[in-house]
């Protein structure tokens, strides 16, 4: 199978039988053998109902229905699983994307060797609002990230199907699929200008908290890829640090006690003074800090995947199976 197209989707009868309609006839005039999954996300209309007329016209038509609305990440790694082609696409059901741009997108993954081809929508036919946000959130994601897309969330684009199978997604995760992608190994990551149409069906399913999650989905990738495997690292350097803030502050007022009980001073209680309670604050939130960070490493010893290592090729070494190999 040459391609996978993916599409997830809510809710988007009436563009069901043209997006598909159009996918097929761009495969076929540029020789590409397809698969096209459609996965409806616990659509209330008729949209598995245009699914389920165009699997029964089209062998290449799959479908895959969901009981209840899950999200769009839970939708692609469903269908990312079951994807057969070299080259997976995933896009919008909403027509915004457009499948004149899959055999360029298949170009530069087979000839180009991209890992990742992310769309940028450079021109974007979107409500004010919605095209702040997005800036905001592209902003913020290259700088924590450190890699050099336009648009992370682009829904249209192409990946080698390895790549596929090596990540998880989950919650709203798929906003920042190049991350989680550039975290497996996969560093080899592109971007093409693709067009953006404006909506012609329905309305948009996603409202003003999306600037709220998105950001802190960010934060949840930014410290599962650095920090995920080895907690301990933030924790236990964070806790260390606040602990001898702490101590020192602690220091600084039992010297004082001490010169001044040496000189026969009159001295002052050491609760009387602020830096006795926020030292003490201080050396607990830095134990704390500390045993939270070893609780979570003794949670990473025991996760399933702590020894699951991505291998792409072996020479002179046979049986390399299961956890230790993404072949």
């Amino acid at each position: 199978m040459d391609v996978s197209v993916i599409v997830p989707a809510y809710n988007e009868e009436e563009s069901i039988a043209e997006l598909e309609r159009w996918i097929e006839r761009v495969c076929n005039n540029n020789n590409l053998r397809y698969e096209l999954i459609f996965i409806d996300d616990g659509s209330s209309d008729s949209t598995w109902n245009e699914i389920e007329r165009s699997a029964s016209a089209k062998v290449s038509v799959k479908g895959i229905r969901f009981r209840r609305n899950y999200g769009k990440a839970a939708a692609l790694r469903t269908a990312f699983s079951v994807a057969t082609g070299d080259v997976v696409i995933t896009m919008d059901a909403d027509l915004q994307d457009s499948p004149d741009e899959i055999p360029e997108l298949v170009r530069m993954v087979n000839e180009d060797s991209y890992d990742l081809v992310s769309g940028w929508k450079k021109r974007r036919h979107d409500p004010f609002i919605k095209k702040i946000t997005s800036r905001l959130y592209n902003f913020t994601a290259r700088k924590t990230s450190g890699i050099r897309l336009h648009d992370f969330n682009c829904g249209l684009k192409a990946y080698r199907n390895d790549v596929v199978k090596s990540i998880e997604l989950y919650g709203e995760m798929h906003r920042y699929i190049p991350m989680l992608v550039h975290e497996a190994g996969f560093r080899n990551i592109g971007e093409k200008v693709v067009t953006h149409r404006a909506r012609k069906y329905g309305v948009t399913k996603y409202g003003l908290d999306r600037f709220i999650k998105g950001y802190l989905d960010l934060l949840t990738v930014s410290f599962i890829t650095r920090f995920g495997k080895s907690p301990m690292h933030l924790f236990g350097s964070l806790g260390t640090i606040m602990f001898l803030i702490g101590f020192a502050m602690a220091i600084v007022v039992g010297a004082r006690k001490i010169y001044h009980l040496v000189h026969d001073m009159r001295s002052p209680l050491v609760t009387d003074t602020p830096f006795f309670f926020l030292g003490l604050t201080a050396m607990i939130i830095g134990s704390l800090l500390f045993l939270t960070g070893f609780l979570g490493e003794l949670i990473t010893r025991n996760a399933s995947d702590r020894n699951h290592y991505l291998v792409s090729d072996t020479l002179g070494i046979e049986g390399l199976t299961g956890g230790d190999t993404d072949r």
